[in-house]
């Protein structure tokens, strides 16, 4: 089966990456080639609970079956393909998803690339192409509101009708809650753009964050005394906006620093949100190293200043405000 690695920060060797992550563009590449896998399937979008409850579940039934444990989803996302302009803002990069979920222990990724072909597909030839000759499917954990095929036709009870032909068992996962509130990457998103890390960290299990490669910018920052570390967020919508108090990990080092996403309006060269990240108390060349920035307190929106005087003074006082709020964990 064809790979794509992509340039994954985790601690395996290329070799070993190879072996786990495939991507996917025509359906006609992918064959199990007698693998027997058990298979969930989804978006994964923030990797939250609710979605570390399934991996559980397919970890255990690959441990007690000596079954490949296979995660697949999609790229696009299926609303991204059909250009919705409410497709909802990505928690997670695809880097990131699927360094999550490799860390979380499955064998494979396979990322299907969502077009034409994938989108026309009847829900009988998802199971037949895709589950049963691509994945080699033994055992399917899916959400009970888990849709597939054209026009979504597919769900959990096809699923079951199918299951004697192709010969797999299938096993739909409960709901989990908090608060009365089904876990859901909808419901993290909330919690994300409104700023409420702390219901956030809740739901996910660790602080949200956004991790990427530094990469170089116009270097504005350092003429104006405040250097910046500048991370491309790869999606056409961040899940949120302004200027945040942050916690910034460098390889095993851990600093604090005021962060802004979103389009620079006081400049006016970005299309697309971006990550700027000034780092307190850090000296140094972080260009590209890859850093993890998780979000702890909003400061205030984004602003579009009158000029760069006037921008230099507002910075002054959001990084006096976070040295503030942050002083007991910075001691």
């Amino acid at each position: 089966m064809p790979s794509i690695i992509l340039h994954l920060n985790v601690k395996d060797d290329k070799k070993v990456l190879e072996e786990k992550v495939t991507f996917v563009r025509n359906l006609d590449a992918l064959h199990a080639q007698g693998r027997r896998s058990v298979v969930s399937i989804g978006s994964f979008d923030g990797v939250h609970l609710g979605h570390q409850s399934v991996l559980d579940s397919v970890l255990k039934r690959s441990d007690e079956n000596e079954l490949t444990s296979i995660v697949t989803t999609f790229e696009p996302q299926p609303k991204e393909f059909f250009g919705d302009e409410r497709a909802p803002a990505r928690l997670m990069r695809l880097r990131e998803k699927i360094e999550s979920l490799l860390a979380f222990g499955v064998d494979r990724v396979v990322c299907l690339r969502f077009n034409r072909e994938l989108r026309n597909l009847s829900a009988s030839d998802f199971i037949a192409r895709v589950l049963s000759r691509g994945l080699g499917v033994q055992h399917l954990i899916v959400g009970d509101d888990f849709r597939f095929g054209c026009d979504r036709i597919g769900d959990i009870g096809m699923l079951r009708a199918y299951s004697s032909r192709y010969n797999y068992k299938v096993e739909d996962t409960d709901t989990l809650e908090v608060d009365g509130q089904r876990i859901s990457s909808t419901l993290v998103r909330k919690l994300v753009e409104t700023s409420d890390f702390v219901g956030a960290k809740q739901l996910l299990g660790r602080a949200f964050a956004i991790t990427g490669r530094v990469v170089h910018g116009q270097h504005l920052g350092q003429a104006l005394g405040f250097p910046t570390a500048n991370v491309h967020l790869h999606r056409n919508r961040a899940p949120l906006s302004g200027v945040f108090a942050v916690r910034v990990y460098v390889g095993e080092k851990r600093y604090f620093g005021a962060a802004n996403v979103g389009v620079r309006p006081t400049i006016g060269d970005a299309v697309k949100p971006i990550l700027e990240v000034h780092l307190l108390d850090f000296s140094g060349d972080l260009y590209t190293q890859f850093i993890t920035v998780e979000f702890l307190h909003k400061v205030r929106e984004e602003q579009k200043f009158d000029g760069l005087e006037e921008l230099v003074s507002r910075i002054t006082q959001d990084v006096r405000a976070i040295k503030n709020l942050l002083h007991d964990e910075m001691i």
